[in-house]
């Protein structure tokens, strides 16, 4: 199985996982052109997905969804909460955007259950519910001849059920989105702004990630990615400084070869095959 990180941040998150010939879309939140060309440099078709996966309705994870699937085939697979939300979105109340997002998903749509296990091609997906301001969001964990990844954005703490899931992963992608001190200091975020992102419906924080790390992680991902990370209230190099430091803190406890990684809002990450 490998993955990548097409791109993550507030400005709009995608991933692709590959197992076995299966090629599986985690979000469509870039637009259909660029999740196209980063798919391309990867060595990657679009018109070869499998399936498109939406976590939920945020516009950040589903906004490129309907042009998207006016070049594709494949199906998507999504909650009905969520189906309800993305096609209702209250900003697009006054235009035609409802009327084409269902539409574009009529007979398109594979519901699934946030969580009830389902499968696409080669991979069985195992989602969970985490604790966000989104109707029906979830994690997963991705299984393939044994070998199993997570996935998990838009959070807001690391529940007792988070924490088992993890276990066992090969590679996790996990939400670091901003530094709590730095949030703090953003000018332009209006208090209840913050107040939202800091709550235990809101965001992870690089502090949550190192908290998790040193009590919860078991140690056996090779791989783990930061993503989602806030372009003002956030460095992607104290973000890893500060999971390779709680790293180091375990470092006794467990094998130390766990490897940080980094995503970004304008390029994929390099393949992460485990």
């Amino acid at each position: 199985m490998k993955l990548s990180v097409l791109g993550s941040g507030s400005t709009g998150n995608a991933v692709l996982l590959v197992a076995n010939g299966t090629r599986v879309l985690v979000d469509a939140g870039l637009s259909a052109r660029e999740i196209g060309r980063r798919m391309s440099q990867l060595g990657e078709d679009p018109n070869s997905l499998d399936g498109i996966l939406i976590t939920h309705e945020h516009g950040d994870h589903a906004g490129g969804l309907r042009v998207l699937m006016k070049d594709l085939d494949c199906p998507v697979y999504m909650s009905a909460k969520t189906r309800d939300a993305y096609v209702l979105d209250r900003r697009n109340a006054t235009n035609e955007e409802p009327r084409r997002r269902a539409d574009a998903l009529r007979d398109r749509m594979v519901e699934i259950d946030s969580g009830q296990d389902f499968r696409i091609g080669a991979i069985d997906f195992h989602p969970f519910t985490v604790p966000h301001d989104a109707v029906d969001n979830f994690g997963f964990t991705a299984t393939h001849n044994g070998v199993k990844v997570a996935t998990l954005m838009d959070f807001g703490h690391v529940t007792t059920l988070t924490a088992q899931q993890l276990r066992g992963c090969a590679a996790i992608v996990i939400e670091s989105n901003h530094s709590r001190d730095m949030l703090k200091t953003v000018e332009n975020y209006p208090w209840e702004l913050k107040q939202r992102i800091l709550s235990r419906l809101g965001h992870l924080s690089n502090e949550d990630v190192a908290e998790w790390l040193v009590d919860g992680f078991d140690g056996q991902a090779s791989h783990i990615v930061l993503a989602h990370m806030s372009q003002r209230a956030n460095n992607p190099y104290l973000a890893k400084i500060t999971a390779d430091t709680a790293l180091y803190e375990r470092s006794p406890l467990f094998r130390t070869d766990t490897e940080i990684i980094l995503s970004f809002p304008k390029e994929p990450t390099a393949w992460i095959e485990v």
